[in-house]
This record gives C-alpha cells, sequence and structure tokens, in this order.
C-alpha cells in the first residue's frame, strides 16, 4: 500500500470559535464532516483526518466520521471515483456507507466541519439550539488564504481528474484543521 501523501499545509488560519476537545478522559473529541450524499467530498475527508489522527498516534482520542445533507445515497458505498482517487493515494475507503446528518448528530458531535457554504447554511438552518450551531465550521477557512476559494469543490459531475484534485484539497485542509486541534487533543491526552 502507498502512503498517504499529506502535507502539513504552511499558511493556517487561526480560528478561535473552534470547539476545543474536551477534558473528559472517557470521551474522545468527535468530528464529523458533512457534504451532500456523504458519498464524494466528506468520505474523502473523514478518511483522510483519520489517516492524519492515526498517524500522529491520537486515535483513541479522536473519533471522525461523515454524514450528507441529503438522503438519495444512504447505505450506499462511496462514489467510485472517490474511492478510486482515495486507493490511488493509499487509502482505504472500502467500508464507508453513506449516512444522513440528523438531530443526535449535533449532540454527538463536538465539531461539525461542512465542505461548503451550501452545507454551512443546511446544518444552519438544522442546528437545535445555538450552542450546536457554535459547533459547525466550514473546512476552507482553515486552508484558506484571504481571497481564496471557500468551498471544497463538489466532484459529482465531473471527471475522475477532479476527484484527484479535491482529494489534494481535502488532503491539504484536513492537515491544517488537525493543526489547529492537536495542540488541545494532546494537552487532553497528557492531563487525562
Amino acid at each position: 500500500m502507498t502512503e498517504p501523501n499529506v502535507s502539513f499545509a504552511s499558511n493556517y488560519t487561526t480560528i478561535e470559535t473552534v470547539p476545543q476537545p474536551k477534558q473528559s478522559s472517557s470521551d474522545a473529541f468527535r468530528v464529523c464532516f458533512v457534504c451532500t450524499g456523504n458519498i464524494c467530498r466528506s468520505p474523502m475527508a473523514e478518511i483522510v483526518f483519520r489517516h492524519i489522527v492515526d498517524v500522529a498516534g491520537l486515535s483513541g482520542e479522536v473519533e471522525v466520521s461523515s454524514r450528507g445533507t441529503g438522503d438519495w445515497h444512504v447505505g450506499e458505498k462511496a462514489d467510485s471515483r472517490t474511492l478510486t482517487a482515495l486507493t490511488a493515494r493509499g487509502y482505504d475507503g472500502h467500508s464507508h456507507r453513506a449516512r444522513q446528518m440528523d438531530l443526535n448528530d449535533f449532540t454527538n458531535n463536538d465539531l461539525i466541519v461542512a465542505l461548503d457554504r451550501t452545507h454551512l447554511r443546511v446544518l444552519g438552518t438544522l442546528a437545535p439550539t445555538p450552542e450546536e450551531l457554535d459547533k459547525v465550521e466550514l473546512l476552507m477557512i482553515f486552508a484558506s488564504r484571504s481571497g481564496d476559494q471557500l468551498d471544497v469543490p463538489d466532484p459529482y459531475y465531473s471527471d475522475d481528474a477532479m476527484f484527484s484534485q479535491v482529494l489534494h484539497t481535502v488532503e491539504a485542509a484536513c492537515a491544517a484543521l488537525f493543526h489547529q486541534l492537536e495542540p488541545a487533543i494532546r494537552q487532553r491526552d497528557i492531563t487525562a
């Protein structure tokens, strides 16, 4: 298996509002990535972020999942082009099954990461309380410099090359997100 190519971005954006990992030693910090159907972008982010967490030796401290805003693909595998792009970079996404976001996901996660601004708006309407809405962030704010694109492009109606480009974007953004969260996760691990 090829080792995934995850290069840590050098232009991190510091986000003061990102929820910090819980101080309770019995609970892992839970991150959920959200796109439209949970077959392209959010599974990529889930699998990449989980790999980063595993490589950092923090798999017991962080739980990673993904969801879709719609129910079109519930129970299906990730799109075959998603799986091809992931496999080409050394990731295994074959066990993924699409799931739809529901109200329990707000309660059960510490951070909910939208892959584009449409998902951010949908999550804003679904969040049951202002506190739950505070858990929602846009993935690209962690990797973007001023003026850069805020949305991870939807590759669904594109070719294989676009899936590879989207995966590269997701890798950089997930690395930047992890960089933002890692100090607090490690601090929690030390004090547990």
